[in-house]
């Protein structure tokens, strides 16, 4: 039977509201669900007691997406705050780096109020708050997108997904200190940790210059541990104190944070000098906390930064929760691919040495001889050392000094009949994704393929959105550093958030 014109306006009006809500967004109603006043877990508890904390306590949140941790902070009387607990990401979307535009499947990052007018206690991915995306910085640089959570469910699109466990913990410890006096707390959300290590590894992103700037946020509250005021100054983040709150585009920074910035300079481009390869790191479509791997065993976690298999969390703990509908399982199997790039964040690879034809294939090939000799492990182009500009900043650090060559173009000491091969650009132009594509197939792509079923996928992040075509970033908006303003808190209830 045909709709009567009415009611089918009616339903398309329908449809266009369900796929406006970007993200996360799922339509819970009602008033507080049970699970939203459930008590601090006994165990998180007697932690808070054996760190002299108290549940009342203002707290703070930090989350890197590259180790899909997510830590909460306690302030003590002091104003200084102390780690409290890590918790396993169990999804995230996207690539490393910001949220662009509606529907690119990117958790956002940057800093970020979280006031209880954001706080979703019935969520449909059990318990959520959202981010508060876009700030005024994203504005700024004309990102857009809405409904950005954090949540329970291990289904992303857009969101940082954490067990109904975790999401459970998470939301009373931040209930506790809104009912504390706590009037909103920070959510920092960054690419990896700041370490010098990482800011070596990927100085050649194109993000570097974004990041750069988070690492002034990440400085301050590491240097002090105390909460960064944090302004805005045209498309860019300001920190520091009560100067950075009311908009100064040069505000004082601490002496002990210009000791870290500097420090780590200098750590940087002592890794750079000692070949440390410059790459850029690209997922299928975001990643998963190991612990959450079906292997569940101790190599699984050489990704978070070492070989070190003591974790800040219980990996048998955590492989027992229930992940509920994972979102796009098969994008998690190979994993992130590391490829190396040149300083202006091109591919690069050794001469000779046949790109792999799909992602697939580079995730099981077998590991390929560097210019030292050495295997890189599955999984990893070449990672060779990238020739840099010259040295401006943090991230423009010396790369390593070639050796001197004799006439012949050999250097010394090297075998003529075993010359090294070089290494190429797989790029013909700045920012060209193909070159990317060509090295990893249709890997690197901003947007992710559409699932094989797209109407189970969508029903598992809790949004109507198809998965779009590629297009290029919208161009950041105009700066105003002539009159800046602070980043506001999105202090409004959001109706039926997740």
């Amino acid at each position: 039977m045909t709709a009567r014109p009415a009611t089918a306006r009616m339903l398309a009006a329908a449809s266009l509201t369900a796929l406006s809500l970007g993200a996360c967004q799922d339509g819970g109603v009602g008033g507080p669900s049970a699970r939203s006043i459930a008590p601090i877990p006994p165990q998180t508890l007697a932690l808070m007691q054996t760190k002299g904390m108290q549940q009342s306590d203002p707290i703070l949140i930090r989350a890197y997406k590259k180790e899909s941790e997510m830590e909460i902070w306690k302030r003590g009387a002091d104003g200084r705050y102390a780690l409290l607990k890590t918790y396993p990401i169990c999804r995230w979307s996207g690539q490393l780096g910001p949220k662009n535009k509606q529907g690119d499947r990117q958790a956002p990052e940057g800093f970020y109020t979280i006031t209880p007018g954001l706080m979703n206690p019935n969520s449909s991915y059990y318990l959520s708050f959202d981010t508060g995306f876009p700030n005024a910085v994203d504005r700024a640089n004309g990102r857009t997108g809405t409904y950005l959570m954090v949540h329970g469910t291990c289904s992303s699109a857009g969101c940082f997904a954490m067990t109904d466990a975790s999401i459970a913990e998470i939301y009373a410890v931040a209930r506790e200190a809104f009912s504390g006096g706590q009037r909103a707390f920070q959510f920092q959300s960054y690419p990896f940790r700041m370490t010098a290590q990482n800011l070596a590894k990927f100085r050649n992103d194109p993000n570097m210059p974004f990041w750069q700037n988070l690492k002034e946020g990440s400085d301050y509250f590491e240097a002090l541990h105390e909460e960064p005021r944090v302004g805005q100054c045209g498309t860019k983040y300001v920190f520091g104190g009560a100067d950075a709150a009311a908009g100064s585009c040069t505000p004082r920074v601490e002496p002990l944070v210009a000791e870290k910035r500097e420090r780590d300079t200098r750590d940087v481009a002592d890794l750079v000098a000692k070949g440390t390869p410059a790459v850029r790191v690209v997922y299928q479509d975001g990643g998963q906390n190991p612990v959450f791997r079906p292997q569940n065993n101790p190599s699984a976690f050489a990704s978070l930064g070492g070989t070190e298999t003591v974790l800040p969390y219980d990996a048998k703990e955590y492989g027992r929760h229930n992940l509920g509908e994972v979102s796009r399982p098969e994008t998690l199997a190979a994993g992130p691919q590391e490829v190396e790039i040149d300083p202006k964040g091109r591919p690069v690879m050794l001469a000779g040495v046949e790109a792999p034809a799909s992602a697939a294939s580079h995730a099981h090939g077998a590991a390929k001889a560097t210019p030292s000799g050495t295997a890189t492990p599955s999984g990893t182009a070449t990672l060779a050392p990238a020739p840099a500009a010259a040295p401006s900043t943090l991230m423009a650090a010396r790369e390593p000094a070639k050796p001197a060559e004799t006439a012949a173009g050999t250097p010394p000491g090297t075998n003529a009949e075993a010359p090294r091969p070089a290494r190429i650009a797989v790029a013909d132009a700045d920012g060209d994704p193909s070159a990317y594509q060509k090295l990893l197939g249709r890997l690197f792509t901003r947007e992710a393929a559409a699932p094989a079923n797209p109407t189970a996928d969508a029903a598992a992040t809790g949004s109507l959105q198809q998965a779009e075509a590629p297009k290029p970033a919208p161009r950041p908006a105009a700066a105003h550093p002539a009159k800046p303003a602070r980043v506001e808190a999105k202090t409004a209830a959001k109706p039926a958030t997740p």
